[in-house]
């Protein structure tokens, strides 16, 4: 069954198909981004909201947008390295994909306004515009990798800003400042690596980010993993008249013992998946980051940064359950295996 064509021509003649734009947006791994969202809503207490849906919307729009200028802006370098990419190869005219990033940019910011309103544009506004800067012009700088992150670090922001309440906005910028910073974090390791994805690196760069990437991880998982143990023992601890930990949290958690219970299950599941997601992202991310600092390798290293970008979703699981949204969580970890296989069709890199 031959794919179908999307009647595009700007500067061709030649008709692009459908298949060669998915491949220039790398559409299966914008899977990563509505877990950026997620997170950040709900750190700020309301993981699941029409704005917020709308939002991850909007972030999706502008992940395409950023890949196809990126293919636009690197349509020189990419004939000599990457020559099988949709623009080199000429299944997309350059000018076609400079029109696609511009459309979905477009589409990006007129969803922010439409689900979230003026705030919500406000938070799209400056992500737009670490995007375009960052193909254009600061991708190859030594800003590149700090201005990914940025672009993350502000997509999470976003996610809090979309589920603030009236009056809320700073306060659910601080709930997100921490799950924005990790997020932000991890991308700037992924940065970091893929500017040796074809000529290989030195052995310090897998190295590094791999220690990065493990502090990521217990500083995600740590926390609630702490929590459920003070809550066990606080369950399980006989009331005295001392003021120990375990009576001070007793009292947060409530004297009778059914809520006493039901907190420490909680706190548990909780840590279950924060735990699990922590572990996946290390297992992805983690293990093709070992192969890369056994043998730094062109290929090595491209294949640590695709397990990277498909990082983002169990790290994204881990960071969404560690605020108490261990459904939206779990259904989030879903799309992990998902994403997977579908990045074996189209490479997220």
């Amino acid at each position: 069954m031959k794919a179908r064509r999307w009647d595009v021509r700007s500067g061709s003649r030649q008709a692009v198909r459908l298949a060669d734009l998915a491949q220039l947006v790398r559409a299966p791994a914008a899977l990563s981004v509505p877990g950026d969202i997620l997170a950040g809503a709900a750190a700020a207490g309301r993981p699941l909201s029409g704005p917020t849906l709308g939002v991850m919307g909007s972030s999706v729009c502008l992940y395409w947008a950023g890949m196809a200028l990126n293919d636009y802006a690197d349509a020189t370098i990419d004939a000599v390295e990457r020559p099988e990419r949709p623009v080199p190869s000429g299944r997309v005219p350059r000018g076609t994909a400079l029109a696609v990033a511009g459309a979905l940019t477009a589409a990006g910011l007129g969803l922010a306004a439409a689900s979230g309103g003026r705030r919500s544009l406000l938070a799209a506004l400056p992500l737009t515009g670490v995007i375009w800067a960052y193909d254009l012009k600061l991708k190859s700088t030594p800003a590149g990798a700090a201005a990914m992150a940025s672009a993350r670090t502000l997509d999470v922001l976003s996610g809090a800003l979309a589920a603030a309440r009236p009056g809320g906005t700073g306060r659910a910028l601080l709930r997100g400042a921490v799950p924005a910073a990790l997020v932000g974090a991890h991308t700037y390791t992924l940065s970091a690596l893929s500017r040796h994805e074809i000529s290989g690196a030195p052995a310090r760069v897998p190295a590094s980010t791999l220690a990065a990437a493990t502090t990521t991880a217990l500083a995600t998982a740590l926390p609630a993993v702490r929590t459920a143990i003070v809550s066990a023992r606080a369950g399980t601890a006989e009331p005295s008249r001392g003021r120990t930990a375990a009576t001070a949290t007793q009292r947060y958690l409530g004297s009778h013992p059914t809520t006493r219970s039901a907190t420490t299950r909680s706190a548990a599941t909780r840590a279950v998946v924060v735990g699990a997601g922590a572990l996946a992202y290390l297992g992805t991310y983690g293990t093709a980051q070992i192969r890369a600092l056994r043998e730094p390798s062109g290929e090595n290293v491209r294949r640590a940064v695709g397990a990277g970008i498909l990082g983002f979703l169990p790290l994204q699981t881990a960071l969404t359950a560690r605020s108490g949204a261990t459904v939206a969580a779990a259904a989030l970890g879903v799309a992990h295996p998902l994403a997977r296989r579908l990045a074996r069709r189209v490479s997220p890199t």
